[in-house]
């Protein structure tokens, strides 16, 4: 649902991946963002209107993207898709966080554009230190790449678990990504990438900028 910037592009790389694709939006000139190499239905209508979604082959649909420009929309189709239709997968957009951390707690997927676009500038805008690379929609988890203090290199990964409330999800070492186990030493020029609470990153970042025989 939704056929603006994000919502042609999905529909587009979805079909070029083999899919077959619905598009549903009010504006039929919308559908022009599709391009005439676009193969799939266009449907004119409101998304989370029961006939348009049939009309769309709803009943049929293994997944469903709410991604128009409004966050009550997107969330209403999306619980319409799942709750009414049964669609396993389901993800809505949505523009505010706060709306976005409460449906994720509902159990309703969400891509919450604000702090996703807000985690991309800030990785930017500040080369060094901790850069963001996930998080979910609440905020409280992400994925984080962190510096480390010099002579942290040649210790075993595990002491930054001992050291911190982290976990490694995983290292970058010459270009590839590495999943590390009770054996892996740290090597000077490995990315570490963290799975923590973001209520405990400046600790962590203080912590794995000094030397782990002061930390």
């Amino acid at each position: 649902m939704g056929c603006g910037r994000v919502g042609s592009t999905l529909a587009v790389d979805l079909e070029k991946s083999g899919h077959t694709v619905a598009v549903i939006d009010q504006n039929r000139e919308a559908f022009r963002r599709l391009g005439a190499n676009f193969n799939g239905r266009t449907i004119a209508g409101v998304g989370f209107d029961r006939d348009t979604l049939l009309e769309a082959g709803i009943e049929k649909a293994d997944a469903f993207a709410a991604v128009s420009n409004g966050d009550n929309s997107n969330i209403l189709a999306a619980r319409v898709a799942r709750e009414t239709f049964g669609v396993k997968n389901v993800v809505a957009r949505i523009y505010d966080p706060g709306r976005a951390e409460i449906y994720q707690r509902l159990g309703i997927p969400t891509v919450a554009t604000v702090l996703w676009t807000t985690d991309q500038i800030m990785r930017r805008l500040t080369p060094d230190g901790t850069k963001s690379e996930w998080r979910d929609a609440t905020g409280t988890v992400q994925l984080v790449e962190v510096s480390l203090h010099k002579e942290w290199y040649g210790e075993s990964i595990l002491l930054i678990e001992k050291n911190t409330n982290a976990r490694v999800a995983f290292i970058t070492r010459l270009g590839e990504a590495v999943l590390p186990n009770e054996h892996t030493v740290l090597q000077e020029g490995d990315l570490v990438h963290l799975l923590i609470n973001e209520k405990q990153i400046l600790e962590t970042e203080k912590t794995l900028s000094k030397s782990p025989a002061g930390a």
